[in-house]
């Protein structure tokens, strides 16, 4: 029996280098005028003057999760190599901030995925590169590469890392991110093996094989509990 994720589209692939490191995906710097996050503001009453930066209301998730993906160097393939935090509702074709984007589909009981280049995820460790993606509700990350922390990072928020087999990656397999990605999962978490090949397939037809990147026993245990966080909080209830 296979559990599948149906998923928009939330593709981010920069230009030239192929990588997207966590100073692209983290909320960081001032926050712009035109942002998510300015309007959240100014919606509840804060003068653009007391804006501040994203890291002095990181402890705000509303304020970080509008912040995800924001960087304004960020080039989404989505956009034909446009610079900036956009990226476009597949359905209805609108060039949305990421947030918003993220925001019609949750609504529409849609999960995203994000394709990527190589090293995703490089750069310094950030833990709001991966909070910011799960409350987005970013399921998985199909990549060529990860870098190391930030992967496992990714199954601690319950998102999964799929490695594009050598050779392949979205050029190769013709990838527009505008389909919907089927990923291919047993039901129970818990028979997955780690390296495992996981069967991706599309809404036009197309179909090639990832390593779930899920490399040792304790990764697909907190994966199987939806993340580190309700695996500690379920470690420590079975205690008492």
């Amino acid at each position: 029996m296979e559990r599948k994720f149906i998923s928009g589209i939330s593709g981010q692939v920069p230009k030239k280098l192929q990588s997207i490191t966590t100073d692209h995906i983290s909320p960081a710097g001032s926050i712009r005028k035109d942002s998510p996050a300015a309007k959240f503001l100014l919606d509840r009453g804060v003068d653009r003057k007391d804006f501040n930066s994203y890291g002095s209301r990181r402890g705000n998730d509303e304020i970080m999760a509008r912040g995800t993906f924001a960087n304004i160097c960020i080039v989404n393939k989505l956009l034909n190599g446009e610079v900036g935090p956009k990226t476009v509702h597949i359905p209805s074709e609108e060039k949305l901030s990421v947030f918003d984007a993220a925001s019609k589909y949750k609504a529409a009981g849609q999960d995203t995925i994000v394709l990527a280049g190589a090293e995703y995820g490089s750069g310094s460790s950030r833990d709001w590169a991966v909070k910011g993606p799960m409350l987005l509700e970013v399921k998985a990350v199909i990549a060529k590469s990860f870098e190391r922390i930030h992967r496992s990072n990714l199954v601690g928020m319950g998102i999964i890392p799929l490695c594009f087999k050598a050779g392949e990656d979205v050029d190769m397999l013709q990838l527009t991110g505008h389909e919907q990605y089927t990923i291919d999962l047993p039901s129970n978490i818990s028979e997955i093996r780690p390296g495992q090949d996981v069967k991706v397939t599309t809404d036009t037809g197309k179909s090639f094989t990832c390593t779930a990147r899920f490399d040792t026993q304790v990764e697909l245990a907190y994966f199987n509990h939806g993340g580190i966080l309700p695996y500690v909080i379920r470690q420590l209830a079975a205690k008492k």
